[in-house]
């Protein structure tokens, strides 16, 4: 299945490539992704190829998703946004960080807009899910702003034995609001 691309107004969304290594290596070593994500052992340029190898590229093989690279029109990486497909929960969920200095400034909602209409238009999917942890309020405020509601805390296996909030959002009930968001979404 061809990866998903898409543009929108202020950013370019596309498949992270090996030559993303240097930006992933900064990205999971940043405070806020060991904080709320966790350390993924990626202390090099090689373990960063090796993360996009066996991650995003592995399931967008697998199951025609994957976490994408976010950079503005100026062609600098500022995150990352896509789905991911875990084995313990019933659907592709949204994932989403981005560099700290980017923060607040509507590019997570911008973004993962644009991921959350590919889901539903491109790979016909009906639901998503969502999961941070309890003290990540900004996230769960992004979540909110793009219709994911709070489902309930659980335990996730890969959490290092802490609850994690589930949120859900059935992408049927969104309205398509391209037009209004100025998204464009290719799949070429």
């Amino acid at each position: 299945m061809t990866p998903m691309t898409a543009e929108t107004m202020r950013l370019t969304i596309r498949p992270l490539t090996l030559s993303d290594a240097p930006f992933v290596l900064r990205l999971v070593n940043q405070p806020a992704w060991l904080k709320y994500i966790g350390d993924k052992q990626v202390h090099s340029l090689a373990d960063a190829e090796h993360y996009i190898q066996t991650g995003p590229a592995e399931t967008q093989r697998r199951f025609g998703f994957a976490l994408n690279l976010v950079e503005l029109k100026t062609r600098v990486s500022i995150g990352i946004c896509g789905l991911v497909k875990r084995e313990t929960l019933p659907n592709p969920d949204l994932g989403f960080a981005f560099l700290e200095e980017h923060w607040g400034q509507g590019y997570a909602v911008e973004a993962a807009t644009a991921v959350m209409d590919d889901a539903r238009t491109r790979l016909r999917l009906r639901h998503l899910l969502a999961i941070t942890t309890p003290d990540n309020q900004a996230s769960g405020r992004v979540l909110q702003r793009l219709g994911f509601a709070f489902e309930r805390l659980f335990m996730f296996p890969d959490a290092r034995g802490e609850e994690l909030k589930l949120y859900s959002c059935a992408l049927d009930a969104r309205r398509d609001d391209n037009d209004r968001d100025g998204l464009q979404s290719t799949t070429d």
